[in-house]
């Protein structure tokens, strides 16, 4: 069982985890350099620690990333998609400056997005909790 304390804040307890997913623009296939794809591993790391976020799991995949990644309790999902994917691209583009060549106006990714939740009980389950309250 969790540490309920690990995951609170001021005036809020609970977990905050998403599964992230976006792709390249033009579903270019850039990691398929290893210098790329390293590189981008590294500011992931490092966009997390700058804005608090847990990293669970990632993948850079040749043209689209998977991140599993644990929230603040007081920042969205599309906040950490945002930060996420503008810190890497900047980093990008400003160690790899041939990349900009490839990518007029200065856009690594596809400006579309997916954002999953990640719960630590079924939807069921939930509804079974709300529901036994509820009667009291």
């Amino acid at each position: 069982m969790r540490n309920y304390k690990n995951y609170s804040n001021a005036r809020s307890v609970g977990w905050n985890e998403y599964h992230f997913e976006w792709c390249t623009k033009y579903r270019y296939k850039i990691f398929s350099k290893t210098k790329y794809k390293n590189l981008c591993e590294i500011f992931i790391k490092e966009c997390c620690k700058r804005h608090k976020l847990v990293l669970q799991e990632y993948e850079v995949d040749l043209d689209h990333i998977h991140i599993l990644v644990s929230l603040p309790l007081t920042m969205t999902p599309v906040q950490a998609v945002k930060y996420l994917k503008g810190y890497i691209s900047k980093c990008m583009f400003l160690s790899c400056p041939e990349l900009r060549k490839t990518y007029y106006g200065g856009h690594l990714w596809s400006p579309s997005k997916f954002i999953g939740s990640v719960g630590h009980i079924t939807l069921e389950k939930a509804k079974e909790y709300i529901e036994r309250h509820y009667l009291k």
